[in-house]
Order: structure tokens, then sequence, then C-alpha cells
């Protein structure tokens, strides 16, 4: 559903008299983005018949929680997902320990830890029955593991990470992120086979994130060739990913290695790593708010569902205004696509050479735009998902026009992770 000026006016007057910035979620989006999410797990195809008996392969959506950051709202997902929706993807071993506090159970630490604090974290969930797996990569990993879980008297459970980056033809071209260096069958053989010496780890799961599709659109408006060119990379690296992919899983399984996962995806690849026979269940977040750089997906749309508010405090010239604050800038390599998008009113566009302001964002109306005075809010939205919620304590919760609550985020309760 495309924003309008008139939902503009609903909202101005929706949050009037409340203090900026604010950040705030659309309910109605976000129950939209769930639903989506589940249409789409049980709409895949049978792409293996004589593997699956003929019936749909049974896979299930892990929460990821960096790209969400609020318990709340994690929750919320999780109950009207339910049962396709389980377990989590963390980011760090205390997020992981304050979420099984809460009652929460079924965690993929999706990054490796070597200091002892986190290891001690580890072994201590294991002691008390929570499911987690850590990330490895590496040996040194597997015997840092190891040597936390003989002190404690337990086995830790590792989570190996395959790299899924597209190298055609065999070049030096690397299209995809740069993390684990286990990248061919052989390879996670080699590493499995490390454990035989190790008594206090165990390799369980596998986890392959094809970021590179996951998190790049293809369905950019006024952009036919880059989205064309864009769409030839990302069909013929899902075509290798998944012949290699599938092919370590095989050698794992042939190896005597039992997995209770195996884990790919994201977002922005939901549709192609549904069908990929290996995969037992792929990780969502970010599409549940849906920021900046999540709007343009060919294969799967997701509607805007996070935002936030800056309130407008100068008009210095004809045809532009100012807002206090509003530089929230995502992680990654620096560019025009990691600034916040000014979404409402429609057509309102940075100044050059000012863009979005530590505590001062300059912006130019368009001819078009309703009128607009101090103190009034402009609504924008992070490019990024869950890094909007280290900016703010709380997040508003609108449903049918209504502000119905209000929730903590990871901040709000007192948390800041990494």
């Amino acid at each position: 559903m495309a924003l309008s000026n008139k939902q503009y006016h609903s909202l101005r007057t929706l949050f009037r008299g409340r203090r900026l910035p604010l950040a705030w979620v659309d309910l109605d989006a976000f129950d939209a983005n769930v639903a989506t999410v589940l249409r789409t797990v049980k709409g895949q195809p049978v792409t293996d018949p004589v593997a699956t008996g003929g019936r749909k392969p049974d896979k299930t959506i892990r929460l990821g929680t960096k790209s969400m950051r609020c318990e709340p709202l994690m929750a919320r997902a999780m109950r009207q997902g339910a049962p396709v929706f389980r377990g989590y993807l963390t980011f760090t071993a205390e997020e992981t320990a304050w979420l099984a506090a809460k009652g929460n159970d079924d965690f993929v630490l999706a990054y490796p830890t070597v200091q002892p604090s986190d290891l001690a974290i580890l072994s201590r969930l294991t002691q008390d029955g929570v499911t987690v797996s850590c990330m490895v990569d590496c040996p040194e990993h597997l015997q840092l593991l190891s040597q936390a879980g003989e002190q404690a008297g337990v086995v830790i459970s590792a989570c190996m990470e395959v790299d899924l980056a597209y190298r055609p033809l065999g070049s030096s071209l690397h299209l995809g992120l740069r993390r684990s260096p286990i990248r061919t069958p052989e390879q996670a053989v080699a590493l499995t086979r490390q454990v035989s010496a190790l008594a206090g780890v165990r390799i369980d799961a596998v986890m392959g994130y094809e970021g590179h599709i996951a998190g790049l659109a293809d369905a950019l408006p006024g952009a036919a060739l880059k989205n064309a060119v864009m769409r030839m990379l990302k069909a013929a690296s899902v075509r290798e990913l998944t012949r290699r992919r599938t092919a370590v899983i095989r050698a794992l399984t042939d190896e005597g290695v039992t997995l209770r996962l195996v884990n790919g995806g994201g977002s922005g690849s939901l549709v192609t790593t549904l069908r990929d026979p290996s995969v037992t269940e792929v990780t969502v977040g970010s599409g549940l708010y849906a920021p900046g750089l999540f709007h343009h997906y060919k294969q799967i749309r997701f509607r805007p569902a996070a935002f936030f508010a800056l309130q407008v405090v100068r008009q210095p010239a004809p045809g532009m205004m100012v807002c206090g604050g509003g530089g929230y800038v995502a992680s990654g390599p620096a560019g025009a696509d990691k600034v916040p998008t000014p979404v409402l009113p429609i057509g309102l566009r940075y100044l050059p050479l000012e863009g979005a302001g530590e505590v001062s964002t300059p912006l130019l109306l368009p001819p078009d735009c309703p009128h607009l005075e101090l103190g009034d809010p402009i609504f924008f939205q992070h490019a990024k998902a869950g890094e909007l919620c280290e900016r703010f304590d709380r997040l508003l919760l609108v449903q049918d026009g209504q502000i119905v609550d209000s929730v903590p985020t990871y901040r709000g309760e007192g948390n800041s992770f990494m």
C-alpha cells in the first residue's frame, strides 16, 4: 500500500502534542508482513517430490533478532506466525541469555565469539537445558568452545557457517559477504572431523546466508537496466549456491553428522531460499519492519511498518524547512542508500551538501507539499530495520489509525548488546 499525503494529515493529527523525535510501528502493516511470510512458506513448491513423498516440505521461519530489537514485537510475530515461526537467530551471547531468561528457547547465535565471558554464557545456557548453537567456521572456534564445555561438564552445540558468495566461473570476483572460509563440501567435512577429537563441542547445525540476494533490491524505480542485471546475477547465483549448499549437506550426512537444522536466507531471498530442498528454515527479520532498503524486491513485497518522526524547527527559505535531529545513518558502505528515507509528506528531498544531520536536517519541499508549521512532524524510515531501535527507548504502536500501545526496545529495557 503506497503512502499518501492524506495519511500525512491523519498522522499529524494522531501525534499532535507528542514529544519528538519518536518512533512508531504500524501494526496493520507489521501483521500483514507476518501474513506475507506465512503465505510464502505455505505456497512453496514441491522441489523434490521423491525426497518429500510428494508432500510440501515442512519448513519453518527463524526470527532474526538484530533486525527487530524489540522483544514485545518479536513475541507478537511468534504468536501470529506459530507454528511456522520458531526459534531465534541472535547476534550476541548476552542477548541470547537475556531472551532465554524471558522464557524463550531455540537459538542460533549467528556470529562467532571467543571471549571468555561469552563462552561462559554458552556453557551456562547449555547446563540450563536451553537449545543454542554458536556459529563456527574454523578449528580455533571449535577448540575454544570445547574447552569451555569441558570445564562446565557439558557439550556445547555449534552451527557451521558456509560461504554462499557468488564467484562466477571460478573467478576472483566475489559477490557476497566476507564471513566464513568454509565454501566446499570437502572443507565442511574437514571441519567436522576436527570435532571427533573434542569432547566439549558438537556441530549440529549449518547456516548459509545469501546476503547478496537477501539484502539487495532488484525492482528499483527508474533503474530498468540495473534491475535486469541484478536479477540475472541473482538467478545465476541462486542456481550455483543451491547446488553447492545441497552438496555440503549431503557430504555432512554421509559423514554421519546429525543436523537439527539447515538455516538460510533472509527476508529478501525468502522465495528462492524456501525452494532449496536442503534448507529446513529461513531467517526473517527486516521484512517485518520493511525499512528503506526493503521497498523494491521483485519476488516479494513487504509493507513499510517502522517509522520515526522529527519536528519542524526552522523555515530558512521558501520551499525549505529544517527538522531537529535525523542523522540516523545505517551501517555498511557509506552511500545515499544508507540515510533515512523521508516518506511523509510525499516528495521531500535532502540538500545534497547537508543530508541527514546529527541535530539538524534541512529538506526541500515539493511544489504540492501540504502546509507545514513549526512543530509539525516529518516522517522517515531508517534504511535498515533493527538499527532504528538503537535510537529510541520505545515504539508507539498504531493500529486502525489509533495509538494502541507503547513497547520498549532493547535500549528501552536497558540493553546495548553490541
